[in-house]
């Protein structure tokens, strides 16, 4: 039987929504052992001088615990 666990993340790229999931993922598989998935939440932009300035995402990931 496995037991799997979910934690949220929020991340901000200036280039794009890709862009801030691939870091998400990319940090959370630095610290979290056996991350099986993500699922995007959220997203938003920020939006300075009437263009967008930062993509942010919100990202559920599901990590198996030992």
């Amino acid at each position: 039987m496995s037991v799997a666990r979910v934690t949220e993340i929020s991340v901000t790229s200036n280039q794009s929504f890709e862009a801030a999931i691939q870091e998400g993922i990319d940090r959370a598989t630095k610290s979290l052992r056996n991350v099986k998935s993500a699922w995007v939440k959220e997203q938003e932009v920020t939006i300075e001088d009437g263009k967008i300035s930062a993509y942010k995402v919100n990202l559920e990931v599901t990590f198996v615990l030992e």
